[in-house]
């Protein structure tokens, strides 16, 4: 039987401000128990694997070594805005993809 992922963690300095902003973005629930040193998401409809976050004392300062690509559902361009509005910020443009950095600087990309 294969193993399959249970959640995906991220290191962050308030993870409460990052995960309102995935769970906004994603269309998921901040758990009532989450607090700035940790929290989760759950992903709507049981859909995906739950988003961990937890503090660590140390600012993140090289380039993710993983990250999402999300689709947007219509324009790239609409998307981009809604994710600016939660919170998010552009990084840089590359043809239809942009990649942006959620409140903390974690990169991921919005494409078609």
């Amino acid at each position: 039987m294969p193993t399959y992922v249970k959640s995906v963690t991220f290191d962050c300095q308030d993870a409460l401000v990052v995960a309102e902003f995935w769970a906004a973005a994603l269309g998921g629930e901040v758990d009532e128990e989450s607090t700035s040193a940790k929290a989760y998401v759950e992903p709507p409809g049981w859909g995906g694997p739950t988003l961990w976050f937890q503090r660590v004392p140390e600012p993140r300062t090289v380039k993710n070594r993983m990250h999402f690509d999300l689709r947007a559902p219509g324009t790239v361009e609409d998307e981009v805005a809604r994710l600016t509005a939660l919170g998010a910020t552009v990084a840089a443009k590359h043809g239809e993809l942009t990649v942006m950095q959620d409140p903390e600087g974690n990169e991921f990309c919005v494409e078609r």
